[in-house]
């Protein structure tokens, strides 16, 4: 066979080891028969390396693809992994009618090859993509996957890249699983593997050898059962395919290909997801599975379930009691529960267990168009038929339906899915009766409330009296003072619920004071926010953010849950937002990028919506007077919320402005009119929306904003640009694709309308939200508010630079006497 290596060829950019950026491009060779030792190529992005290298503590040569340019060497696939070469003699070649060998260089013997395809080519080529696979194609072939004739992305080793299909191809028969390495210094397939099972419904499964170690899944039209929940995810986007004619694949897309991102499977059975931040010059883990003893595959045995947060960690579920009571009281759950009440199979019914890890899907059966009352009654049809649930939460149809013991099921506080199980006839009168019970202490526990609430008025009036006097006065005072329909919660279940205020649970601090997650016994997550002893806020501020939100509901304003007050302190409940404030992403060098248009769009969208509700729609006018990017929540869809009215004020009648002595707010989104001479209206709030929409289209902070051309801030910058009809690069640069930039554009225009210097110039935001709207044309826009070129600062040594501002956007008080 040596004879015949002559007549393979490889055509690929080669790059020798001494080539640098100042070379002349006619020292690349572009055609090859073979790339040996010591010589690498680079994909033509720059993104991935192929050649040859040895693992940390090990002389074996190996085959093998890892990131370019980033300075630990990170190996994402490797060829030879079972079959190493002892020297650097190897070579890869391509041979004819198209297979990828690599070689002993000295003796023409083959250690490895990739699998040959069932099609032949007439001039085979291989090449490295930008998305780290490495193909084989013929050369008179388009670039589509179905022409590939083999691609590494196929045969993963331990790593899992973005774009790969993992799981079933149906046409070629192949599997694309993960194999962890023996050892760091051992590529060669270790013990642990995962794959994408399909026995019964798909779900993901973690093996060592043939033992199951952890199981996630199954998909549920969103997410794998058992993993964290992605919901409009700003980096990356899932999908998962089950075709009968072309395969059974989970696939991640990455939105900005230069975000580098890897999944991999180590060889201690973890699997890790990573994500490369260039600020601290490495891989950053973001998530580990299984990532506690609950993730361990049928911890609880059949009806057992999970709770990491109980000692000892397993229960039976409700209804259920252990089969072998003794190993129990050991910590021996391998036997786990039993119904206790048997099934009848006729007369038997469901009930309902809620935020749970769905369990092994191996003994299942699915239908996609069912809907779910239809799947209660094709379970009960068949006395095997154990549980049932909805197949596709994202689309609220189809069924799947268990059959055998339920096993491998946990708690989850988040992301928990619901299941319903069989049970028999007398287990669901007891429900029955136990709802009734629920109900009655809940009406109970209801005129509780009430009469809380009303003590907390008579306190609040009581202990706020000379203060609110101080106030405004008038109308507003009055309305402060209506009755409120909020829960009380004791300073023991906030206490239990943050654990005592963690510092691990801390999400950050504002004007107000720290805000801390905490959990609920029933699983809701919150936020709660303390008033801090040391706050510019006080008393007056805690009181107007419990009356001005307490009864208002729109989509986009954050949920107020409650509060708690005892003696000294006072704290506001909200509902947990997991994407934390606007200006956390949107100014932070590593995740800003990550916004793309369609992304910035909707929140700004979500914000005018949320405030004309405040401006129009709402019982009462509010104007929030404190509008700014640390106070524009973010869910787990990105859907934008409205946060902090400990500063807003309420209208009534046809009040439409008012003036006041105290000026309350961030430097930066207020106002001229309410700077200077203290007067406010719903436009002070339009003013604040036009800087929050400047800064989510330039990803910058109109205070401390700079330019190499100018000392004025962003507003200045925008009018600038706006003037010389070079608005689009008010823009981050990866927004000025054509396909956004005419909404880019207009989002600018509107933008610069609603901070014009005289408040009558500016749009409502009834109107703004009609500009966003349609495509119609827009006013010209007027020179913005505080339009003046800030002084450059000079040093003592006389070298002028630009004016810096503090980054701290924690909320201001001005006392200007009048």
């Amino acid at each position: 066979m040596g004879a015949t290596w002559k007549d393979f060829f490889l055509v690929l950019i080669l790059i020798s080891p001494n080539f640098s950026a100042s070379s002349s491009s006619t020292e690349i060779i572009n055609s090859i028969q073979s790339l040996k030792d010591g010589e690498t190529i680079v994909s033509s992005g720059g993104m991935f390396e192929l050649g040859f290298f040895s693992p940390a503590n090990s002389k074996n040569r190996y085959v093998g693809i890892w990131y370019h340019g980033i300075p630990v060497q990170t190996i994402v696939w490797v060829a030879n992994r079972e079959s190493p070469l002892t020297n650097q003699a190897g070579v890869l070649k391509v041979m004819q009618p198209g297979l990828l060998v690599v070689l002993v260089n000295d003796t023409g013997e083959a250690v490895w090859s990739s699998k040959r395809s069932s099609r032949s080519a007439h001039t085979p080529v291989t090449q490295l993509l930008d998305s780290g696979n490495l193909v084989l194609k013929d050369a008179e072939a388009d670039d589509r996957e179905e022409n590939y004739l083999w691609q590494s992305f196929d045969h993963p080793s331990d790593t899992y890249l973005p774009g790969m299909k993992f799981g079933w191809n149906f046409v070629t028969g192949v599997e694309a699983y993960l194999a962890a390495w023996k050892t760091d210094d051992d590529p060669a397939p270790g013990d642990f593997t995962n794959h994408l099972e399909l026995e019964g419904y798909p779900q993901l499964v973690l093996r060592r050898n043939a033992t199951k170690v952890a199981r996630y899944g199954p998909w549920n039209g969103i997410f794998f059962s058992g993993l964290p929940a992605v919901r409009g995810n700003p980096v990356y986007s899932l999908h998962f395919v089950m075709d009968k004619n072309i395969g059974v694949y989970y696939q991640e897309n990455l939105y900005d290909m230069s975000v580098l991102r890897r999944l991999t499977l180590n060889s201690s059975g973890f699997g890790e997801r990573l994500t490369w931040v260039n600020r601290t010059q490495k891989w950053e883990v973001r998530i580990s599975r299984p990532s506690d003893n609950c993730d361990s595959y049928s911890l609880c045995g059949a009806y057992g379930i999970c709770y990491i947060e109980n000692i000892p960690a397993c229960d039976c579920l409700d209804r259920f009691v252990p089969k072998d009571s003794e190993g129990w009281i050991k910590t021996d759950w391998s036997s786990g529960c039993i119904r206790r009440t048997n099934l009848s199979c006729q007369g038997d019914g469901f009930i309902k267990y809620s935020r749970i890890k769905l369990p092994d899907a191996q003994n299942s059966w699915f239908n996609d168009t069912m809907r779910l009352k239809e799947c209660a009654v094709e379970c009960l049809k068949n006395c095997s038929c154990m549980a049932y649930t909805q197949l596709n939460i994202s689309s609220g149809s189809g069924c799947l339906l268990w059959f055998g013991e339920l096993v491998d099921i946990r708690s989850l506080s988040a992301d928990g899915l619901d299941i319903y199980i069989r049970m028999a006839s007398s287990e669901l009168l007891d429900s029955s009766v136990k709802k009734r019970r629920i109900l009655i202490s809940s009406l109970a526990s209801v005129m509780g409330i009430i009469l809380l609430a009303l003590s907390l008025i008579l306190y609040i009036r009581k202990t706020n009296k000379d203060s609110t006097k101080a106030e405004e006065g008038g109308k507003y005072n009055e309305n402060k003072h209506k009755e409120l329909e909020l829960p009380l919660f004791k300073l023991a279940t906030i206490l239990k619920a943050t654990n005592c205020f963690s510092i691990e649970n801390k999400l950050g601090e504002g004007g107000f004071g720290p805000v801390y997650k905490g959990i609920l016994e029933g699983g809701e997550e919150i936020a709660v926010k303390c008033l801090s002893r040391t706050s510019t806020q006080g008393i007056d501020e805690f009181k107007n953010e419990v009356i001005c939100i307490a009864k208002l509901q729109h989509r986009n304003l954050v949920r107020l849950l409650g509060c708690c007050i005892q003696k000294d302190e006072y704290m506001l409940i909200y509902e947990y937002m997991p994407n934390k404030s606007l200006d956390l992403i949107l100014f932070d060098e590593t995740t800003g990028d990550l916004l793309d248009w369609p992304h910035r769009f909707h929140i700004i969208n979500g914000i005018a919506r949320g405030l004309l509700y405040l401006h129009q729609d709402s019982r009462l006018r509010i104007i929030h007077r404190d509008l700014k990017a640390s106070n524009i929540l973010l869910d787990s869809d990105m859907n934008p919320k409205i946060s902090d009215f400990g500063t807003a004020r309420s209208f009534g009648g046809n009040e439409t402005e008012a003036q006041t002595h105290r000026v309350v707010g961030t430097y930066g989104y207020m106002s001229p009119e309410y700077v200077v001479d203290g007067i406010f209206s719903v436009k002070s709030d339009v003013f604040s929306f036009g800087v929050l929409v400047l800064e989510i289209v330039s990803g910058k902070r109109n205070r401390g904003f700079s330019h190499s051309d100018h000392h004025l801030n962003l507003l200045g910058h925008a009018w600038t640009l706006y003037k010389e009809e070079r608005s689009h690069e008010v823009a981050e640069a990866s927004l000025r694709n054509p396909q956004n930039l005419a909404q880019v554009i207009r989002s600018i225009h509107v933008g610069l309308l609603c901070v014009q210097q005289n408040p009558e110039d500016r749009p409502s935001m009834s109107s703004v939200v009609l500009m966003l709207g349609n495509e119609g044309m827009l006013p010209e826009a007027k020179q913005p508010g505080f339009f003046t070129e800030r002084q450059p600062i000079v040093s003592q040594n006389s070298t002028t630079t630009n004016a810096t501002n503090s980054s701290n956007q924690f909320t201001i008080t001005v006392l200007d006497p009048r």
